[in-house]
């Protein structure tokens, strides 16, 4: 199945949206917060330049505090801000809160005396006002984007039956566009599970579901079975949990009950959260900015270090300079990864069938020296400048690596939860000891396990810990060669 679609609309990223109405929010809360400061203040006391600085300080403040704030109440959600009343009230109390915050700083450090009260209940009213007005901007161009499907979420309900049937009827009418159910995965094939369930078709069984999923694009997985079948759903989770996708099971029908908090809501209908994609919405944007920006500065600094490697590349052997590599990228995608050569070009393995190993023969003096000390690695810089790769993620495998002669996916069942990341140029695996060859089953086995352990704790400061820990975990080459 090719994701090719000339008949579908561009579609436009919810994390970059969600990003754009953060900054929107911002500058208003900001420039509202500055502009009375000017208008006012200014007026009556122009030559107050100090006090001006201190206004500026706090209108800052409040401006990164009112996104934090924004974000605990979940304001930063397409239903939330399609819901105008409701959307109103979680900002008037979130923006209350900011502000009663305020307040109650300015009370403790006694400093209320230096700032205006009217400036103050100014900004309040007015930073309102405009946070609204953004918002019915914003919710004009999401209501259009969703009616022509840029917006949407790709979803496949797992199950079928008459259960599966109230589920995507429900979701049809009251997710109001936001989620696309592209059919139906079920093993059953008799009177419980018709070809067709409300309208939508059985597009294979639960085997077929993971292919299909990352060719298709797809979002959201519904899981339309009872919570009391623990063996099928647990057998369902075990070959479902790698797709790098939210996983939710309905509650519509289901006879359990569970506090108002354990659910969350697609539309209207009730559903248990399974999991969750490792990066999402602002993640997604933060971890993006992370890398163009390090791998900018780090290609600049070590652009000699590169120049010199190229040259004793070239002197050494004959061939090019670089090695390209197909390897597993994000969501099981073929990416194409940058090295220097470190083997002689007439025995080069691309498709990695045979580790190379302490003493291998088919390694070049240079590449001895370059692969021991990672400036091999020093290419893959430009992969995360293209967006192939992260600075930090699981390091990508090549397709045929093997295991004791078997293809690492056969060694480790969750081997492909690897890949709901972007793979890296290092990571916790490398940090720890587990970098270079991986022969025995063992070894696969921890790489995969540290691996997962960073994709479930994910975050900026996490992601700087291992960069700055990376240079000292190269002096231990005891399995690079």
């Amino acid at each position: 199945m090719s994701k090719t679609n000339h008949n579908k609309p561009k579609p436009i990223s919810r994390p970059a949206l969600l990003v754009t109405l953060r900054i929107t929010d911002l500058f208003a809360v900001f420039l509202t917060g500055y502009l009375t400061n000017i208008f006012y203040i200014s007026d009556f006391n122009p030559t107050l330049l100090g006090f001006a600085d201190i206004y500026l300080w706090v209108e800052m403040a409040a401006a990164v505090g009112t996104i934090f704030a924004f974000g605990l109440f979940e304001i930063y959600a397409i239903h939330d801000v399609r819901s105008t009343l409701k959307h109103g009230l979680h900002i008037i109390s979130a923006w209350a809160i900011v502000f009663g915050v305020l307040a109650t700083y300015f009370f403790l450090n006694k400093s209320g005396i230096e700032f205006s009260r009217v400036w103050f209940v100014s900004w309040f009213i007015s930073g309102f006002a405009v946070i609204m007005g953004t918002r019915l901007i914003y919710r004009n161009f999401i209501n259009r984007w969703l009616k022509k499907g840029r917006l949407e979420r790709r979803a496949i309900v797992v199950g079928g039956g008459k259960a599966a049937e109230q589920l995507i009827e429900a979701i049809n009418n009251s997710s109001e566009g936001e989620v696309k159910i592209l059919g139906i995965f079920d093993d059953r094939f008799d009177d419980r599970s018709p070809d067709l369930v409300a309208g939508l078709p059985k597009l294979g069984e639960v085997k077929d579901l993971v292919k299909f999923a990352r060719e298709a694009d797809v979002d959201l997985l519904l899981i339309s079975l009872p919570v009391s079948a623990e063996t099928r759903l647990l057998q369902l989770l075990k070959k479902l949990w790698v797709l790098p996708v939210d996983i939710r099971i309905s509650a519509l029908q289901s006879k359990l009950r569970f506090r108002p908090r354990s659910y969350s809501y697609i539309g209207t209908v009730p559903v248990l959260d399974l999991f969750d994609r490792p990066l999402s919405d602002w993640d997604v944007i933060a971890k993006n900015i992370e890398d163009r920006i390090i791998a900018f500065f780090a290609i600049i600094m070590f652009s000699p270090i590169m120049a010199a490697v190229a040259i004793a590349v070239k002197l050494d052997s004959p061939g090019p300079v670089l090695f390209k590599q197909k390897r597993y990228g994000f969501n099981n995608e073929l990416i194409e990864v940058y090295k220097f050569r470190s083997m002689r070009n007439d025995v080069e393995d691309k498709n990695a069938s045979k580790l190379v190993t302490k003493g291998d023969p088919r390694v070049t003096k240079v590449g001895r020296f370059i692969r021991k000390t990672s400036m091999d690695e020093l290419p893959q810089l430009f992969n995360v400048l293209t967006g192939q790769l992260s600075l930090v993620g699981p390091r990508p495998h090549a397709v045929q690596a093997k295991a004791d002669n078997r293809l690492y996916g056969e060694v480790v069942d969750s081997y492909f939860a690897r890949h709901k990341v972007k793979p890296g140029i290092t990571g916790w695996a490398q940090i720890n000891g587990w970098r270079g060859e991986t022969d025995t089953e063992n070894k696969i086995h921890q790489r995969v396990e540290h691996d997962l352990y960073y994709i479930e704790k994910w975050s900026v400061f996490f992601d700087l810990y291992i960069l700055v820990m990376t240079p000292f975990a190269l002096f231990s080459t005891k399995n690079a060669y």
